[in-house]
């Protein structure tokens, strides 16, 4: 029986915290922006909130940030197709040996479709005939519809008694 383990989740930032409660969710203590840090963390996520609804407060790049942008672009190299690495000798080796495997597997497993295995003629004892029995013979017929041909010529039900 597999038991699943709930994964530990951390406690979120304290920053976390105060920009969610600007967002108008979550909770937060008020003692704990009652500090330098707090009150600065404070402070910073009220000028975010600001910069973020005027376009008054908000700093626009000059022409020379823009140009040292385009230029930093440019100087990147162009990566047009990137490069493979060759295979190595034992690899083609080994996936050419594999497709030989395959293509032996396969002669191996239909050769006995191709070939004949009608035996050589020679001397065979009958010991029971479809022709004596007509029960016998529909058992025989119908068992040469399901299993074809070939497992059936292998039993010789077809041969004249030769007493």
């Amino acid at each position: 029986m597999q038991v699943a383990v709930k994964p530990v989740e951390e406690a979120p930032s304290w920053e976390s915290l105060v920009s969610g409660w600007l967002d108008g969710d979550g909770e937060i203590r008020t003692e704990d922006l009652d500090s330098p840090y707090g009150r600065q963390v404070w402070d910073t996520y009220h000028l975010i909130g600001d910069v973020l609804r005027s376009e008054e407060l908000a700093v626009r790049p000059t022409d020379l940030f823009y140009a040292r942008v385009s230029k930093a672009i440019d100087a990147e190299p162009t990566v047009l197709a990137p490069q493979h690495n060759r295979p190595s000798v034992v690899r083609l080796g080994l996936s050419g040996l594999a497709v030989a495997a395959a293509v032996a597997t396969v002669v191996w497993v239909a050769m006995p479709y191709f070939v004949s295995t009608s035996p050589a003629p020679t001397q065979t004892r009958v010991i029971a005939s479809a022709n004596d029995d007509a029960g016998l013979r529909d058992y025989v017929d119908a068992h040469r519809q399901f299993a074809g041909v070939d497992p059936v010529r292998q039993v010789s039900f077809d041969a004249e008694a030769s007493r």
